[in-house]
């Protein structure tokens, strides 16, 4: 929602939003607590999980965070169950992102990481500019494992690999999880691709096939990063995901009535123009 400038009321993001709990994901990234002057589509956060239907729901929940207040506001709501943090490969996306150079971005994880123990939550990292960057900045996979166990010492409890502007080649995705997955058995290592249509399921059953079992996607690929460029790539379709996965035999327990239902709903959400 956060690539979308016309904003989204509140009680259709709820709605939305109930919809994906009934599908049976294993959790649901609802929303940010971040400023409502970069992000004002995510300004009302806090008001759309009290609408939150969560008696009768496996999913859990996911909030992205981009600073201590933010945590420390999400850490208040009890069924929230991971605060989510880019973290970027690229300084100068770092920059653009969170308006903080990576060390200090650092220093806030610790600080994040310290309140997510205090108050029961998870800490999802994801490694930003995880494929490249069109900035010029270093990157390698040696740089990618790099991050990923400086992560992983700090505590987090997920890192996900983020293709942030959709750079990656299918080779891309396999060569860096065929060295990510036996170098941190210890680690639940996540992908978050974003990519167009014709590329989508190639890049799925790459990081499928090299041992990756968490990925994050968008219902009809809605969705991108504001800050990272100006024409938006956006993310992996939800039913591309399912049906790549149903390809290989994958388990998706998934309600499939229930992911229809939130297909339909998705068109009255979002506008149009939206890929």
């Amino acid at each position: 929602m956060q690539g979308i400038d016309e904003f989204i009321p509140t009680e259709v993001k709820v709605k939305y939003l109930n919809q994906l709990l009934k599908v049976g994901f294993d959790t649901i990234d609802f929303g940010s607590f971040v400023s409502p002057k970069v992000i004002p589509q995510m300004k009302d956060t806090s008001t759309v999980y009290r609408g939150l239907n969560l008696e009768n729901t496996q999913s859990k929940l996911l909030a992205i965070v981009a600073n201590q207040r933010g945590a420390q506001e999400a850490s208040l709501f009890e069924k929230i169950d991971y605060l989510g943090f880019p973290l970027s490969i690229s300084e100068t996306f770092q920059r653009r992102n969170t308006n903080m150079s990576i060390d200090q971005a650092i220093v806030t994880l610790e600080s994040i990481k310290n309140t997510c123990v205090q108050t029961g939550k998870q800490l999802v990292v994801y490694l930003s500019m995880g494929f490249g960057n069109p900035y010029g900045d270093p990157y390698d996979v040696d740089l990618v494992l790099k991050f990923a166990n400086r992560m992983k010492a700090l505590g987090a409890d997920v890192i996900s690999i983020a293709d942030t502007v959709g750079l990656a080649t299918v080779a891309d995705v396999s060569n860096l999880f065929k060295s990510l997955m036996p170098a941190f058995p210890q680690v639940e290592i996540g992908v978050h691709l974003h990519a167009r249509a014709e590329e989508a399921q190639n890049k799925i059953l790459a990081a499928y096939n090299a041992g990756c079992r968490r990925f994050d996607g968008a219902l009809k690929g809605y969705g991108g990063c504001p800050m990272a460029n100006d024409s938006l790539v956006g993310n992996i379709p939800t039913e591309v995901l399912i049906s790549a996965l149903d390809s290989v035999g994958a388990p998706v327990t998934v309600d499939r009535a229930a992911l229809y239902d939130a297909l339909a709903g998705s068109s009255a959400t979002f506008p149009a123009q939206h890929p």
